[in-house]
C-alpha cells in the first residue's frame, strides 16, 4: 500500500505507475480534479486518486489518513509533490516563496508527520523523498526551489536517523534535469539528453526492493550524456 504525493503526472505519474505495475495498491494526490481522474484511469489496478494540497497540513494528513484507511495500512510514501517558481530574490514575491517553501519542505514534514504511526504499526516501512540536485547546485534565479531542496535533504537525514530503529527505512533521491516541462522552460523539445520520469521511477523502485541489511539513503541521479559546454 504506497501513497504518492503529486502523482497526477511527471515523476509522480511514472512511480504510481511502477508500483501499480509491481502488484501495489496505490493513492495519488493532486490538485488538480481533472488530471487526477485523468491519471487515475490510465493507471488502473487498486488505485485512488485524492484531491490534496499538501502545503495545506490538514490536506496531507487527510491524504494520508484516508489512504492507510482505504487500503488498511500504509507501506511506502512517496513524497513527491512539488512547485517550481524561478525568480530573482529582488523579484519573487513573498507569497511566491511561501509556496515553494511550505509545498517542497513543509508538506514532506506534514506527510510524513502523519504517515509514522502508520508505518510502525504495520512494522515498518518506506519514506522516500523526490529531491534534486539543485539542493546542493544553487543556481541564478532557483533561490527558493534550491533552498527547498537543500532543507528537504536535510530533513531526510535526520528523519532517517529518528527512525530507522522502527524499521522505517528513509531515502532521497536528488534527480539532475527531467524532461517533464516541471520549470516551464520549453517542456520536451531538444531535450533527449535529459533523464525520463521512468528513469527516477526505477529507482525509487530499486530502492524499495534493496535489501533490509543496507540503506542508500541518497541517491544522485543525473543525465548520462549532458550537452557539451562550449
Amino acid at each position: 500500500m504506497a501513497l504518492v504525493t503529486g502523482g497526477s503526472r511527471g515523476i509522480g505519474f511514472a512511480i504510481a505507475r511502477a508500483l501499480v505495475d509491481a502488484g501495489a495498491s496505490v493513492a495519488i494526490t493532486g490538485r488538480d480534479p481533472s488530471a487526477l481522474e485523468l491519471a487515475r484511469g490510465k493507471l488502473g489496478g487498486q488505485t485512488i486518486a485524492l484531491h490534496a494540497d499538501v502545503q495545506n497540513e490538514r490536506d496531507a494528513t487527510r491524504a494520508v489518513d484516508e489512504t492507510a484507511g482505504k487500503f488498511g495500512g500504509l507501506d511506502v510514501l512517496i513524497n513527491n509533490a512539488g512547485v517550481g517558481v524561478f525568480a530573482s530574490v529582488a523579484d519573487m514575491t513573498p507569497a511566491q516563496w511561501r509556496q515553494v517553501i511550505e509545498t517542497n519542505l513543509s508538506g514532506v514534514f506534514y506527510c510524513s508527520h502523519a504517515a509514522i504511526p502508520h508505518l510502525r504499526t504495520r512494522g515498518g516501512g518506506w519514506i522516500v523523498n523526490i529531491s534534486s540536485l539543485a539542493g546542493k547546485n544553487a543556481f541564478t534565479g532557483g533561490a527558493a526551489y534550491c533552498a527547498s531542496k537543500a532543507g528537504l535533504n536535510a530533513f531526510s537525514e535526520a528523519l532517517m536517523q529518528e527512525v530507522r530503529h522502527d524499521n522505517i527505512r528513509v531515502s532521497y533521491v536528488m534527480p539532475g534535469s527531467v524532461a517533464t516541462g516541471f520549470t516551464g522552460r520549453g517542456g520536451h523539445e531538444g531535450s533527449d539528453w535529459k533523464l525520463a520520469p521512468e528513469d527516477v521511477a526505477q529507482t525509487v523502485m530499486d530502492l524499495l526492493a534493496h535489501p533490509a541489511r543496507s540503506l542508500p539513503s541518497r541517491v544522485e541521479l543525473r543525465p548520462s550524456r549532458p550537452p557539451a559546454r562550449g
